[in-house]
């Protein structure tokens, strides 16, 4: 799996020895009901904008302990740098922890040496990764809550990410796949199943997200539904080396338009 020869997991090195170089940028995810920003997404990207595929295309398996390490160190140092407030979301990729408590220790030492909050940081399951072994995804999970990290399934609804995964894994949020967010003010097979999520995350105890928001329609419509996490192009665009501006202004179009027409809840 090209583990670390230390255990320790010092991902100084891992960067180092990656063949490739990359950054981070950044995309709010919205709390609607608090009208303010909830964390930020970091989102890997190559040094000049490039998109994220043009980084994960050279991510051989040999590689993926190594950019999964470096990814973490790399989001806190820009995050802490950028003077982020809120907390940090960050994709992981369960098939490379090996052991969570040996593969968290670049992760805690980044944030110790930062001093970045460990209250702050969420982990994303990344969905395109199938997951092999159950058990072993909810025991990073179960070990990730117990050291104070929040855990989200990323994608969820498409993909990996299906309702079989909660029978077995307690995440703390659940994003909403865009497949099932678009066109939502209008599509009431979408509103059907939106509104059968709600339902099913309250019991659960699980917060939902929104993902892939283009319009203020859709953002009002999952508002009013009761999803008050939202994340997509309608608030900001991922930013490279930076934080998103100008949300507090999508954020009053939302809250303070006009009442929804004819079939935006039905």
């Amino acid at each position: 799996m090209g583990r670390c020869a230390s255990r320790n997991g010092h991902c100084g090195r891992c960067e180092r020895e990656l063949p490739f170089a990359f950054t981070m940028a950044f995309q709010p995810i919205v709390d609607l009901q608090r009208r303010r920003v909830h964390a930020y997404e970091a989102l890997v990207r190559g040094p000049e904008g490039e998109p994220a595929s043009q980084i994960l295309e050279q991510v051989t398996e040999a590689l993926l302990y190594r950019f999964d390490q470096a990814c973490r160190v790399r989001a806190i140092e820009q995050a802490s740098a950028l003077g982020m407030q809120e907390s940090l979301s960050i994709n992981f990729l369960p098939n490379a922890v090996y052991e969570p408590e040996a593969c968290i220790q670049a992760t805690l030492e980044v944030s110790r040496r930062v001093g970045w909050p460990l209250e702050r940081l969420i982990f994303e399951v990344v969905e395109s990764e199938r997951i092999h072994d159950h058990a072993h995804l909810s025991a990073i999970i179960t070990a990730y809550r117990r050291m104070g990290f929040r855990v989200a399934l990323d994608d969820f609804g498409t993909g990996h990410a299906n309702l079989d995964v909660l029978t077995s894994q307690r995440p703390d949020k659940l994003k909403i796949d865009r497949q099932l967010v678009m066109g939502c003010d209008s599509d009431p097979r979408r509103q059907a199943l939106l509104r059968a999520l709600v339902g099913l995350a309250r019991p659960l105890e699980v917060d939902l997200i929104a993902e892939g928001v283009e319009t203020v329609d859709e953002a009002r419509w999952l508002f009013r539904a009761g999803i008050y996490l939202q994340q997509g192009y309608y608030f900001a665009r991922p930013a490279l080396n930076a934080l998103a501006e100008g949300v507090e202004a999508r954020l009053s179009a939302v809250l303070d338009g006009p009442s929804p027409g004819n079939g935006a809840t039905s």
